[in-house]
């Protein structure tokens, strides 16, 4: 049985995923196993076979789409003890740039020593699924973006979502009334986007910079009323992790669980993967913070909220 399983997709980064993995070098490649994706949601059962198997670390080599399955594969699982690592190779990177990981193929050469964390996972439950998300999910505008950054091939990293948001921007600025329940706190307001943060970022912009993943808490923003004109006004903040902390239309805060209620159908992603587009009719969602759920591999120190 070899160590470490590692899950990609052969086409992730234009085939740049394949051409990394092949060319391992040999201290590094030994007790690998590599098993390539064939389809959507290939991953969550390679994932899930592999932990079962018994593998000690199963990776996600790829962009946060391949994360997202992998994870949630390893959850699926009858074991506990699995640790997950995740080698970046996507467009966004999100969650290894939160767990210090984004900087694993220049450290790989240097033997660069890493250690074991156990993090918060959050989990969305709608009126026909659960799914569980380790980085970010994405309420209103925010799921639209994620779409429009789905279907461009030609940019990634910050310029795909910049791009992406503007164009969600022109077609589909929508500020439907929402009840959403903080904890004990409920607002009804027409919402724009609620973001959710297990990490720091959602789509490369780091809306909540300090969000820890070890505190049993999700960080959110919250936009309500705001128009065009502000969130391009905004945009150069959020690509820099500076949102206005007191802003009468964004509301900033921490909370554990998390209830929304729209009067139109949802569009919602998780980790950059939809959990329901607006023709599903699913007009309902609940967020619960899970503590401790996942064992993952972090470069120390971490970058999870200055708490190491």
């Amino acid at each position: 049985m070899h160590a470490t399983c590692v899950i990609y997709n052969p086409a992730a980064g234009r085939g740049r995923a394949e051409r990394l993995l092949k060319a391992l070098p040999p201290a590094l490649a030994a007790g690998v196993e590599l098993r390539p994706t064939s389809r959507a949601t290939h991953a969550i059962e390679l994932a899930r076979e592999a932990a079962n198997e018994g593998f000690a670390k199963v990776v996600a080599a790829g962009g946060d789409g391949t994360v997202h399955e992998v994870a949630n594969g390893i959850l699926q699982s009858d074991q506990r003890d699995t640790i997950f690592s995740v080698w970046p190779i996507g467009s966004a990177n999100d969650f290894a740039f939160t767990l210090g990981m984004d900087r694993w193929w220049a450290q790989r050469e240097r033997n660069a020593p890493t250690e074991t964390l156990e993090i918060d996972v959050g989990r969305v439950t709608t009126a026909n699924r659960v799914v569980h998300f380790v980085c970010n999910l994405g309420v209103g505008f925010n799921g639209m973006v994620n779409g429009e950054a789905r279907r461009t091939r030609w940019l990634k990293g910050l310029p795909l979502y910049a791009w992406a948001f503007l164009k969600a921007l022109v077609k589909h600025f929508d500020r439907p009334t929402m009840t959403i329940r903080f904890d004990e706190r409920v607002v009804t307001t027409p919402t724009l986007a609620l973001s959710v943060l297990n990490g720091q970022r959602e789509g490369n912009f780091p809306l909540r910079p300090r969000a820890s993943l070890t505190d049993g808490l999700f960080d959110y923003m919250h936009a309500t009323r705001l128009t065009r004109m502000h969130l391009l006004r905004y945009l150069p903040a959020m690509a820099r992790g500076k949102l206005p902390e007191n802003h009468r239309l964004v509301g900033l805060g921490r909370a554990g669980r998390i209830e929304v209620s729209c009067e139109i159908p949802l569009c919602v992603h998780a980790d950059g993967e939809f959990v329901c587009v607006p023709d599903e009719g699913i007009k309902e969602i609940s967020l619960e913070a899970l503590p401790k759920r996942l064992r993952v591999e972090v470069f120390p120190p971490a970058l999870y909220g200055g708490l190491k």
